[in-house]
């Protein structure tokens, strides 16, 4: 799940370091996002109640949202078949943002979706390779 924080992203990130969520590997991946008023960061873990905890217990206002990862060439044209996949099946794209790894050619986008077994389908129907929990770790 991601994890999203409505706090101050640079109090988030210290609190991570003292809790050992960055330098153990917990936090996988993250976008921010800030306004004048507040701050919000998205973190892909791999322990979300390690996670949860450590925000919890820093006084961090946060949610867990489910999302989905797929993996998808590193080309152009790879995020319009993704929305063309969700849109011809009705299916309403809240928000996404990418990262890349070491593996060559792959793109790895998060999808926040309305309905995530939905897209489950309707992406697997058309071949997007949707990764695991277990498949992110390995990262």
């Amino acid at each position: 799940p991601a994890v999203t924080v409505y706090d101050s992203i640079y109090l988030f990130k210290a609190a991570c370091e003292k809790a050992g969520t960055v330098t153990d590997g917990n936090a996988i991946r993250a976008a921010l996002a800030e306004t004048k008023d507040f701050g919000i960061v998205r973190v892909i873990v791999d322990d979300s109640y390690k996670a949860s905890t450590v925000l919890k217990e820093a006084g961090y206002i946060f949610k867990l949202t489910p999302v989905l990862a797929a993996a998808v060439p590193d080309e152009p044209g790879a995020l319009k078949n993704i929305l063309k996949i969700l849109g011809d099946s009705n299916i309403n794209l809240e928000y996404t943002y990418a990262f890349i790894t070491r593996k060559k050619d792959l793109a790895y986008m998060i999808l926040r979706v309305e309905d995530n077994e939905k897209a489950i389908e309707a992406l697997s129907r058309n071949g997007v390779k949707l990764l695991t929990q277990e498949d992110l770790e390995e990262l």
